[in-house]
């Protein structure tokens, strides 16, 4: 005898999100009924080691990755790519807008994430090895770039307001610097770093060829660090109202802590 229960309310359906870089991944379980996060965890990968292999560790030490999901998404994190708007943008010639800005090659494979509805594009080269990794383990899943989610999410928190605003994700690194107004995407870079002092060289020198005052503009930072952090205590030096991103309703609604929000930014909002 069979026993089925047809009733959706008893049913779970879950999303998987993987945000991977050369120097590890971070995943995340979210259950898509409740929006709630269920599971999240953070692996470093050992450098000059096949990224491959490392990938494959990481799935046998986490047997939740192998489990069936509604739906999983792929978070490709690195640089390797530039914001075009709709205006200017041509599929047929997606090397051409990363050839001044980044170092791209003939066998490189190139794609792009529209970032719905700002009319921008977001052209990146994505890790083939990668997703050939997962393919073998997935049927089917999404893909896209790290900053394709981090910029369409700082636009959205920019609604109504008239003021430019300069939003730091500090990484280990390296950080990316995004400023907006009103949903508009004013600037976005990518800078390497090794100290506080490479940090704040950065966000001052691009404060000052925007003609930002660091003694009015509002400058928000997220990503890995927190108010003990010699990169924020550093950016709190130098420019006035400076403080960590605050998103609490969206913490809330996950069931996470604001830090972790910070964070793991992109993923939770992936």
């Amino acid at each position: 005898m069979v026993i089925t229960n047809n009733d959706i309310t008893l049913k779970t359906y879950k999303k998987l999100s993987i945000q991977v870089s050369l120097n590890g991944l971070s995943f995340c379980v979210f259950d898509l009924i409740s929006n709630k996060v269920i599971l999240t965890k953070s692996i470093n990968f050992e450098k000059n080691k096949v990224i491959e292999e490392q990938l494959w560790k990481t799935f046998v030490d986490y047997p939740i990755l192998t489990k069936a999901y509604d739906d999983i998404i792929i978070i490709h994190d690195n640089n390797l790519n530039s914001f075009v708007p709709n205006s200017l943008f041509d599929a047929n010639f997606l090397a051409s807008y990363l050839q001044y800005n980044t170092k791209v090659f003939e066998t490189d494979f190139f794609t792009h994430d529209v970032i719905f509805p700002y009319e921008i594009n977001n052209i990146h080269v994505p890790f083939v090895n990668i997703n050939n990794f997962l393919l073998d383990q997935y049927q089917s899943f999404e893909y896209q770039n790290a900053n394709s989610i981090l910029v369409k999410q700082l636009l959205d928190l920019s609604i109504n307001k008239d003021e430019k605003q300069v939003f730091i994700h500090l990484q280990k690194e390296h950080f990316e610097i995004i400023i907006v107004k009103n949903q508009q995407l004013i600037l976005y870079n990518s800078f390497q770093h090794n100290t506080p002092e490479d940090f704040i060289y950065y966000l001052l020198f691009t404060c000052e060829q925007l003609q930002l005052n660091p003694e009015s503009v509002l400058v928000q930072i997220l990503g890995n660090c927190n108010e003990y952090d010699a990169y924020f205590k550093i950016a709190f030096k130098y420019i006035r109202n400076c403080s960590l991103i605050q998103n609490i309703d969206k913490a809330s609604i996950l069931d996470v802590t604001p830090s972790d929000l910070r964070n793991h930014f992109i993923l939770y909002h992936s």
